[in-house]
């Protein structure tokens, strides 16, 4: 790998055969340090940085209005008060295999989920945080940190007039994020739960890494089904209970020059035996040899 000035500051790179690589155990915060703040806020995103992340994630939806924001989930009710309000425009929605009423954030415009309240759902200190776009997100975090958005749920799209990943790949432009001129200072990864998107953005030679994220459910337990996806993404991120169960995930991944990085290591969902979240993720890292990991609590990262 080459030691060249640009990829000794980055913290991940490509290498010429399309591998990536981190130069160090990698912090991710998940949603921002979503453990102390409201997730995908500014006080997250800043919070995140406080506390020494290397990379915040974002969620990335699509507004009725074509504009990438940060949102966890497809639809609005479970961190604002759109069903205050805007207590009508509720739809019936398949999200995730389960039929529900839900205000789909694809069908309000980003001057109506400007208007809502993102914050006091967590705590009411942060009643005047609000959801914050994909091009704020940048604004706040570039040059102090990396960037690891996420496509969410693309195909919560399908039959829409929206083109996720060109949208993505748009923004990567506008802010000088890819290609030769990207500035060094941030690293960028993008990840995806949705096999055909990433797929389409290895097709649309994205020119920044690909995270495939992996569910629990999800039948990673060979190397050849690992190896399956060499060319296609630069690393896996596993639901860490696929890398407690089969530690030769990581060997399996690393052999193919993919980089691990399980979820979500946090004090909210702290497995049985380690003591700390910070012992849990001193195992992963460390024991079982993961490349990064995504954390609520970016203050409890060890570092070595």
């Amino acid at each position: 790998m080459l030691r060249s000035a640009v990829i000794l500051l980055a913290l991940v790179t490509m290498t010429m055969s399309g591998e990536a690589q981190y130069s160090k155990k990698t912090l991710v915060a998940h949603r921002g340090a979503s453990a102390d703040a409201p997730e995908h806020t500014l006080a997250a995103y800043r919070l995140a940085m406080a506390q020494g992340a290397d990379f915040v994630e974002q969620d990335l939806a699509v507004t009725k209005d074509g504009v990438l924001i940060c949102l966890h989930d497809a639809s609005l009710e479970r961190t604002t008060n759109v069903e205050e309000l805007f207590p009508d425009r509720a739809t019936t929605q398949t999200i995730e295999g389960r039929t529900r009423k839900a205000w789909l954030a694809n069908d309000f415009t980003l001057a109506e989920i400007k208007r809502l309240d993102a914050g006091s759902w967590f705590d009411p200190k942060f009643k005047d945080e609000k959801i914050v776009t994909f091009d704020e997100a940048v604004a706040l975090i570039k040059g102090q940190a990396g960037l690891f958005p996420e496509l969410k749920t693309p195909e919560i799209y399908a039959g829409r007039d929206v083109k996720f990943e060109e949208l993505v790949a748009a923004a990567l432009d506008q802010h000088g994020l890819r290609g030769p001129k990207a500035d060094p200072k941030t690293p960028i990864i993008l990840q995806t739960f949705g096999e055909a998107s990433a797929r389409k953005l290895a097709q649309m030679k994205i020119g920044v890494p690909v995270v495939l994220l992996i569910g629990d459910g999800r039948n990673f337990d060979s190397a050849e089904k690992v190896k399956a996806w060499k060319g296609i993404v630069q690393g896996l991120g596993p639901a860490k209970q696929i890398v407690l169960k089969n530690p030769d995930f990581v060997k399996w991944a690393h052999a193919e020059g993919m980089t691990v990085t399980p979820y979500t290591i946090t004090t909210r969902d702290l497995k049985s035996g380690f003591a700390d979240v910070t012992a849990e993720m001193n195992h992963y890292l460390y024991t079982l040899g993961v490349d990064a990991v995504f954390t609520d609590n970016p203050d409890k990262f060890p570092r070595k």
